[in-house]
């Protein structure tokens, strides 16, 4: 599921619970489908930092005419992996 409908259908359930017409068992219902789709929010938004993160450091491809490295070296992948760290959610 893609991001953008993913928070589409979060937004309409909580309208939905918001407005409180529904049975416990159908709130519950929606409730934990509005938690997956959470989750699929917050993995597609860690995802674009890393990505974001990558880009901003120069490991993304360049449109200058410096030469860059096709292979990070261990200590710039390492350091990469500990930054990627930043955005995993405990």
């Amino acid at each position: 599921m893609e991001f953008e409908s993913a928070m589409a259908r979060l937004t309409d359930i909580v309208s939905r619970l918001e407005a409180a017409d529904l049975s416990l068992e159908d709130s519950i219902k929606l409730y934990e489908e509005g938690m997956k789709l959470h989750k699929v929010c917050q993995d597609s938004l860690s995802k674009a930092e890393r990505r974001v993160y990558i880009l901003k450091s120069g490991g993304g491809e360049s449109q200058s005419d410096t030469p860059h490295e096709e292979n990070p070296s261990p200590d710039e992948d390492e350091s990469l992996r500990k930054n990627f760290d930043l955005f995993d959610s405990p």
